[in-house]
């Protein structure tokens, strides 16, 4: 399909930064947003006892520069964060993290009082307002912030709240971090011993020997299990300093921030498990099934990953770049251009080796119209579904590109649509490529996979949170308390259907310690099912449909879901029949995954 180069399997982050965690150019930068910042609230101080329309160039002066700002914090927390990803031995890179932090509190506190100032102007002042083409664009963010002052408390207790989060609330975040990147998994290779990071022990669960995976399993319980007790006191912190704000609030629903946050009903976030619990079967003949193919009676936990197909199924690198590339030429040309500029540029983290972070993601850097991609890359159709979701994330920010900064803060629900989406397009088009059984039941294995990672697993995340904040409310929350509420959600999430469970779950999830997004779980679930109405317009239409598909990402920071899906997809997200759809077709390839292993 095209000629291309060998890639790299570690990123370019000197493009960024000169010299890494030891910058001279990133603490300058870093001085320079704190300038920014400074000259910000210097321009709050000018704000009038009474706005009038008259006003409203300081108001724009504001915004510009918030959204300088927003930018400018945006690429230095990617930056940061890279930094402790690719080596969590860097001790400058945390300490750049808290700096960092700082700054991100120092800016929060005069964005806290930018959404008083706006909730403070009259109706119809503000009505006028709204209709200047400055301002207009920006109608729903603007709202958005001045009404967010309403639910809040007053200024200096806001403000107060932020001070205090440093050292508290994000605190413990980085205490959890700190600790994550010190648990180390003893690993036998071939009579060498090797200690492994969670990332390099956690790709051990898709190997096709049982017994490694049983010994990994073990050994990683042990090695979270050592150190549960200060998980659980991480864990309670967290939670304990959020439901304290939540309480001086007066809000009584533990969801109703991330509902916010996700720009989400609650009828639409309850109509959707609603009918993922009604529709599980097909998912639990596809382990039953699995299980019997593996010769057991259920899975475990261990098993979940287990490849049904032969060892040739792993792909190096180049490999799964190269058949990434050619399964998006399927679908668009911008994409497809974008995706080979990413590998082209050395913006993803792929390599397989020691002291790297667990698990993937895709940061943005708004300043350089760039992203940078993580993961530990082993060559499993696991890790090939990760790398194509990770880029996908990436283009919805390539997407994002000439948005206003801020109508391009979209949520984490909508976020997942275009990494899900990406997924889809790799997967279904491999599927349909497929030459040989063994080939395909891989690929139907790991597409069913993925529908049991949203439909279960993420389940069960959402059922134990909501039981633990319960819980939290009364007081402490023990580690063997904690693992008992894993393990019901799980037995719940999975409908029963495995043998062996994981309670530590709660332990080695970091999405549970997350300070920035609350219950980060169900975003998941509505952007994977969200995608799939798309992917199913994107079938009808074909190529024509990337421009219409590029359109509705740009709207995601400006709206909420029920709008969106609305405008693009006219479908109502607070009704069963959408989510019905969409998840028959998260479960429509049990059917051929029995009859294909029935052969």
């Amino acid at each position: 399909m095209m000629n291309l180069p060998t890639f790299n399997t570690t990123w370019d982050l000197e493009s960024l930064f000169k010299g890494g965690s030891q910058s001279n150019d990133f603490i300058s930068y870093l001085h320079d947003t704190q300038l920014k910042v400074e000259q910000l609230n210097q321009m709050t101080l000018k704000w009038p006892l009474s706005f009038k329309v008259e006003d409203v160039s300081l108001l724009i002066e504001i915004i510009n520069s918030m959204s300088t700002i927003i930018i400018k914090l945006e690429q230095a927390n990617s930056f940061v964060g890279c930094l402790q990803a690719q080596n969590t031995a860097d001790k400058e890179a945390n300490l750049l993290r808290s700096r960092v932090t700082s700054l991100n509190t120092e800016f929060s506190k005069v964005v806290v009082k930018i959404d008083q100032l706006l909730g403070d102007i009259d109706e119809d002042t503000w009505k006028q307002v709204l209709k200047k083409s400055e301002i207009k664009e920006l109608t729903y963010i603007v709202n958005e912030m001045r009404n967010q002052s309403k639910e809040k408390l007053s200024v200096e207790k806001e403000q107060l709240i932020q001070e205090l989060s440093v050292d508290g609330y994000i605190g413990w975040e980085q205490l959890y971090d700190l600790l994550v990147s010190n648990v180390q998994i003893p690993y036998n290779d071939n009579g060498v011993e090797k200690v492994l990071s969670v990332g390099q022990a956690s790709n051990k669960f898709s190997d096709s020997n049982r017994e490694l995976r049983k010994e990994m399993y073990d050994k990683w319980e042990i090695a979270w299990g050592n150190q549960s007790d200060v998980f659980a006191e991480t864990l309670n912190r967290l939670s304990g300093f959020r439901l304290s704000v939540y309480k001086e609030r007066g809000w009584n629903n533990t969801l109703k921030e991330p509902l916010a946050i996700n720009r989400m009903n609650k009828e639409t976030l309850d109509t959707m498990w609603q009918v993922i619990a009604e529709n599980k079967q097909p998912l639990v003949d596809y382990l039953n099934r699995k299980a019997k193919l593996l010769g057991l009676e259920k899975l475990s936990w261990y098993d979940l990953e287990a490849p049904l197909a032969k060892a040739d199924s792993v792909m190096t690198y180049q490999e799964g770049a190269e058949f990434i590339l050619k399964q998006f030429s399927q679908f668009g040309p911008q994409l497809t251009a974008f995706t080979k500029e990413a590998f082209e540029k050395q913006w993803i983290e792929a390599e397989d080796r020691p002291n790297k972070a667990p698990g993937g993601f895709c940061t943005g850097l708004p300043e350089t119209n760039e992203s940078r991609i993580f993961m530990t890359y082993s060559g499993t159709p696991s890790n090939l579904s990760t790398l194509a979701h990770e880029l996908g994330h990436a283009f919805h920010s390539y997407a994002m590109k000439d948005v206003h900064p801020l109508n391009s803060d979209y949520a984490m629900n909508v976020a997942e649509t275009a990494s899900t989406f990406a997924e889809m397009i790799v997967a279904d088009a491999a599927l349909k490529q497929a030459t040989n059984h063994d080939e395909r039941l891989a690929l139907l294995d790991d597409k069913l996979q993925r529908s049991v990672a949203m439909l279960m697993n993420i389940h069960s995340r959402f059922l134990f949170e909501t039981a633990f904040y319960e819980e939290r409310k009364h007081g402490y929350v023990s580690s063997e308390k904690l693992s008992t509420l894993m393990l019901n959600a799980q037995k719940e999430g999975y409908s029963d259907s495995l043998e062996d469970y994981h309670p530590l779950f709660w332990a080695s999830k970091l999405h549970f310690f997350i300070t920035d997004v609350p219950f980060y779980n169900f975003p998941y679930t509505f952007g994977y099912l969200f995608s799939l109405g798309i992917y199913a317009n994107a079938l009808e239409e074909g190529k024509e449909f990337e421009q219409k598909y590029i359109d509705l990402l740009k709207d995601t920071g400006s709206m909420t879901v029920e709008d969106l899906a609305m405008k693009h997809l006219s479908v109502d997200l607070t009704k069963k029949e959408f989510w019905e759809k969409a998840v028959n077709m998260a479960t429509s390839d049990v059917e051929e995954f029995i009859k294909l292993t029935n052969k």
